[in-house]
């Protein structure tokens, strides 16, 4: 049986291209990668690594060949933030609505929460959206996510457009 979460979701915007600060860089080797094409197990991998802690669902119960044919898509950028040589964090950049650019998802993997990524990788993956030229930037949080996530996207220079209440079922056993 699902548990129900009630969450507010908040919706920001970027509408150019902030003038970011040089982002501290890390404490630790760190690499920002596009994965191009990434097998689907690596891809499920990083998005239940990431995301499980915060109830990330709807790509979890997609089959693989629609979730092949939205990362796949020439339009989905996908990115792996490597600390010490091995994947720490994960994003994804969905560019297939015309104008806008959406972060689709954003976040670390457990072992490297607190220390010292965030601002960094969000830094990296804000040029990264900008350079596909888009008129803005949006992204989405609720409030199981990360306590961190909104106040880092606002230092960032996202504004708050919109916030509507809302339900994820999760599914899991895990609950």
């Amino acid at each position: 049986m699902a548990s129900r979460h009630a969450v507010t979701i908040t919706y920001l915007h970027q509408s150019a291209r902030p003038a970011l600060p040089q982002a501290p860089h890390p404490p630790l080797p760190t690499a920002f990668l596009k994965a191009e094409r990434p097998p689907l197990h690596f891809y499920r991998y990083l998005y239940n690594t990431v995301g499980g802690p915060y109830k990330w669902v709807t790509r979890r119960l997609m089959d693989d060949e629609t979730l092949s044919a939205i990362i796949y898509d020439p339009n989905v950028h996908i990115y792996v933030l490597y600390a010490e040589g091995v994947p720490a964090g994960f994003a994804e950049i969905d560019a297939r609505k015309g104008d806008d650019a959406e972060i689709r998802f954003f976040g670390l993997v457990p072992d490297y929460t607190g220390a010292g990524l965030g601002r960094y990788f969000l830094t990296q993956l804000l040029h990264a959206a900008w350079d596909l030229e888009p008129k803005r930037v949006r992204l989405e949080t609720c409030t199981l996510d990360h306590p961190a996530a909104l106040p880092l996207y606002q230092k960032a220079g996202f504004q708050a457009y919109d916030q509507k209440p809302g339900v994820i079922e999760w599914p899991f056993d895990d609950a």
